[in-house]
């Protein structure tokens, strides 16, 4: 940096500290009179009792002439007279290549507090805008997960993002372990967002398995933790995804589930004072996800192809944000139940699931084996309850007779160990084999 430079920085810092003071606390909510300061600047919170402690909040809004702040950790010793310090910044994160195989919680610091981030790190903001739609390089090349049913009839696109739709128990967790280990992306971020502190350990230990850490950046904010610290969480690991998309990698970002985001998102928005609507969610809630989802994809540097699971209360497809989530992203894989209790993994239901930018990155023979497998199970499946009951005749139907015969070879197809890798060559191979 220049003398001139330095000069102009020191003429535009703002060398004033402000200050304010809490008034009262509802709930999740901070009320304090002061100090001056933005919608989504981070404020510190000093409390002086036995020790001085900070406690880092954000402004979510203003009532009157009062503040209104949402701590990221628990409030606890807060009160009256509390002196709360503006920062006049967002939330920032310190961001290098030295955080593979870490595991952060929504702020960006290691969650094992014996670790250290190391002395150097670039800061970088956790809230930015999308790619202007105009920069955005279309979807041509498709990226290799190792999941046969996957890469064979739902095959995902560098820069795609995906909705996995599933209910509470059906395999999302150890699907997504699945893609982290055999995916050819350059680096995996992965944010476990509401997640209960047991199945943490149980996600890196079983699922990710040491292999899939080595690449990998985890963020973790569990459901004990305050509501902005789960929000905060899937726009730390986006944030850490647009970074490394930006440096011109290829990028698989997985996020553990954006149900929670948007149900933490609810929590902040009804402390505000935001009126309930659809299902007691508020209106931010769906201003919210267009913004987040929107921020993955193409970019002229590189991409991030993006999985957020979808928690679907009582298996219902159509409830309020995985409607909303189905809309926005690229295509959606449903895991079904009834497959899982079959003994069907990964339970993806085919004939449910879409990949909105398959056919345009696949050659004709992979497309026509893979409609060809799926009006089979079409096929099959309209005729199962009179196959099942003895009622259906051999010969009554060509196609449906086709489907019996092709029936057990495809669900062996469908079927895949946790363990096992697929390379996109060998499962095209044996789809097109197979369909012919």
């Amino acid at each position: 940096m220049t003398i001139e430079e330095l000069l102009q920085e020191i003429d535009t810092m703002n060398s004033y500290r402000r200050y304010g003071k809490v008034k009262r606390v509802i709930g999740l909510m901070i009320e304090s009179k002061g100090p001056e300061s933005s919608i989504g600047d981070v404020c510190n919170i000093i409390i002086h009792k036995k020790k001085k402690r900070i406690v880092q909040a954000e402004v979510v809004g203003f009532r009157d002439d009062h503040v209104i702040l949402m701590p990221f950790t628990d409030i606890q010793d807060i009160g009256p007279g509390c002196m709360v310090e503006a920062t006049n910044n967002p939330l920032e994160i310190r961001i290098g290549e030295e955080l593979r195989g870490k595991v952060l919680d929504a702020l960006g610091k290691p969650l094992n507090q014996e670790e250290e981030l190391p002395v150097g790190l670039g800061k970088y903001p956790t809230d930015q805008a999308p790619p202007n739609p105009m920069t955005r390089p279309s979807i041509t090349e498709e990226l290799e997960v190792g999941v046969k049913v996957i890469d064979g009839l739902l095959t995902v696109g560098k820069g795609q993002r995906v909705g996995i739709f599933a209910g509470s128990g059906v395999g999302k967790s150890t699907l997504l372990g699945m893609i982290a280990r055999n995916t050819h992306a350059d680096i995996n971020v992965i944010a476990l967002i509401g997640e209960r502190g047991r199945e943490v350990r149980d996600f890196l230990e079983r699922d990710l398995g040491p292999e899939g850490l080595s690449r990998s950046i985890v963020i973790v904010a569990t459901s004990d933790q305050p509501a902005l610290m789960r929000i905060k969480g899937a726009y730390t690991a986006t944030a850490i995804s647009e970074y490394f998309r930006d440096m011109g990698y290829n990028v698989m970002l997985m996020m553990d589930s954006v149900t929670r985001v948007a149900m933490a998102q609810r929590e902040v928005g009804l402390a505000v004072g935001e009126p309930p609507t659809t299902k007691g969610y508020t209106p931010s809630v769906f201003s919210m996800l267009p913004k987040l989802l929107e921020r993955t994809g193409t970019n002229q540097h590189g991409s991030i192809t993006a999985f957020y699971t979808v928690l679907v209360d009582g298996d219902d497809m159509n409830e309020p944000i995985a409607d909303t989530v189905r809309g926005i992203l690229d295509g959606h894989f449903v895991l079904d139940r009834d497959l899982a209790n079959k003994g069907q993994y990964p339970a993806i239901n085919v004939l449910k699931s879409v990949s909105r930018v398959m056919n345009h990155i696949v050659d004709n023979e992979h497309k026509r084996a893979a409609e060809s497998m799926r009006e089979k199970l079409s096929k099959y499946y309209q005729a199962e309850d009179l196959i099942n009951i003895g009622a259906y005749k051999r010969g009554s139907s060509r196609e449906i007779d086709d489907a019996i015969q092709s029936y057990p070879a495809i669900i062996n197809y469908l079927k895949q160990e946790v363990d096992d890798s697929w390379k996109f060559t060998d499962t095209k191979k044996e789809l097109t084999n197979l369909m012919k």
